[in-house]
């Protein structure tokens, strides 16, 4: 088998995930597997997935090559998948090494203390739901969870 076969081969059993913010592009990389935080629930995304635009909510992205897997938290947007791409776009995405258990504790606390401000609760709210879930995604490295 020569090398342009190898390539091929490896490049019709993976996917290209991108993961894209105003700032950076977060993500780009060959993939066995793609599981995107929709509007809706989990989406899992393998080789050759119909094609679909969608809506995503805030959550955990995950990406598989292999037994190794790669955690982001992300903050909504739109997810585009198409000829073995998945295209996200985002205002939002945190690698899993480069979330701070202790300031996403402190940001936990913070919101979490009482308030009579009605008009601070839904964002207090949104606030713990985002952290929460971005605890999570690091207490997964901390303690090796697949």
């Amino acid at each position: 088998m020569s090398a342009a076969d190898t390539t091929r081969d490896d490049s019709e059993r993976t996917i290209r995930c991108v993961v894209v913010t105003p700032e950076r592009t977060v993500v780009d990389a060959a993939v066995d597997f793609v599981v995107l935080p929709m509007y809706d629930g989990e989406l899992g995304v393998l080789v050759n997935r119909a094609p679909l635009i969608g809506r995503l909510s805030f959550g955990e992205l995950r990406t598989r090559r292999g037994e190794e897997v790669q955690r982001y938290f992300i903050d909504g947007g739109f997810a585009q998948v198409r000829d073995n791409t998945v295209a996200v776009l985002t205002p939002k995405a945190i690698p899993e090494d480069d979330i701070d258990p202790e300031q996403v504790r402190d940001t936990i606390r913070l919101a979490s203390e009482p308030t009579a401000d009605t008009d601070l609760w839904e964002t207090r709210r949104r606030t713990l739901e985002r952290s929460r879930v971005q605890l999570r995604i690091a207490s997964k490295k901390i303690r090796g969870g697949g």
